[in-house]
């Protein structure tokens, strides 16, 4: 039997308006179990939020921020590349979801996906260009990535947004450090000090610049402060060590550098140091085989921790150092 035409039209609005009544139904379910979810991950209870979040999602696949939740939810639980995907959706279903585009940018680098990573980050700068937290993970992702003159850009967009940020000064001096630009570095480093004076790693990073520029004194100074901050920071201990092997201190050098060691055995610089301290003083006085011999352990112990170091490997020739291993005795 053939419907008039009107009938007809009038039979398929009502079956469009009940797929949008279910649609709107559907809808409102979801977003239930979203407040929900958002409930649960409030307190800190992730399986509880996991499941309400994945049947806000499963009641309404289009619903980008039940995907955005889950993905938050996916990462504090550690599945990292499923709260990728999850955030990759919620992305793709509202491109301006900044929330879900800052998470996906942290998922990835996480995962060390740096280029994925910035690229979020980028396109979340661009949703909200005054956020410090955004501008400084772009920065970072830069600095992981070699990209320093744009990490050191970005840090330095950061710390307009808060100059009163210690890490993001400690983080462009690294930046500034590692592209040769020494002064900018120590500048940079006294700030993050002036915000945070209790930093006794920037101080090292510091005193490691004072080293470059051959600045023994002050170098050892802020060794010593670093030292009294933090007494167990063995890279602290190092350095000074270094130092004090450079204005000619040997048995200063040594003590420093077993503290590092008795520190952090795996210390491979420390090590290397020491043996280099050792053999200097043998070389001084050949015949105090004993030095040539604690050089010898030191250096061998080093490339154990860090084999790629042919600078110590050529050491060990350039003297016909040879490491015999002890005999076992059956006596």
């Amino acid at each position: 039997m053939r419907l008039p035409s009107k009938a007809s039209g009038l039979i398929g609005v009502l079956l469009l308006s009940a797929v949008c009544a279910g649609c709107t139904l559907s809808r409102d379910f979801a977003r239930y179990h979203l407040q929900r979810g958002e409930s649960a991950l409030s307190s800190r209870n992730l399986d509880a939020a996991l499941a309400e979040l994945r049947q806000a999602v499963r009641l309404d696949p289009q619903f980008a921020a039940a995907h955005g939740k889950l993905g938050l939810v996916l990462k504090e639980q550690g599945h990292l590349e499923q709260a990728a995907e999850s955030l990759e959706t919620a992305v793709r279903l509202d491109p301006f979801d900044f929330p879900a585009l800052f998470e996906l940018g942290e998922v990835y680098r996480l995962l060390d996906r740096m280029a994925q990573a910035i690229r979020a980050y980028v396109l979340a700068v661009k949703l909200q260009p005054k956020d410090f937290e955004t501008r400084f993970r772009l920065a970072s992702c830069y600095h992981q990535s070699g990209e320093l003159a744009r990490a050191t850009g970005e840090y330095e967009a950061a710390l307009k947004l808060d100059p009163r940020s210690a890490f993001a000064w400690s983080n462009l001096g690294a930046a500034y450090d590692a592209q040769g630009a020494s002064y900018e570095a120590i500048r940079a480093y006294k700030r993050s000090l002036e915000c945070n004076s209790a930093q006794p790693i920037v101080l090292v990073n510091l005193a490691t610049v004072y080293l470059n520029q051959e600045r023994f004194e002050t170098a050892r100074q802020t060794l010593e402060n670093a030292i009294e901050m933090s007494p167990g920071l063995s890279i602290a201990h190092e350095r000074l060590g270094y130092c004090h092997w450079r204005e000619g201190r040997l048995e200063a050098a040594a003590t420093s550098y077993q503290k590092a060691i008795e520190l952090n055995d795996k210390n491979a610089r420390a090590l290397a140091g020491l043996g280099v301290v050792r053999m200097t003083q043998y070389l001084n006085d050949p015949g105090r085989v004993a030095l040539r011999d604690q050089a010898v352990e030191a250096w061998h112990r080093s490339l154990e921790v860090d084999p790629q170091q042919p600078k110590l490997q050529a050491l060990i020739e350039k003297y016909r150092v040879r490491h015999e291993p002890p005999t076992l005795s059956i006596e």
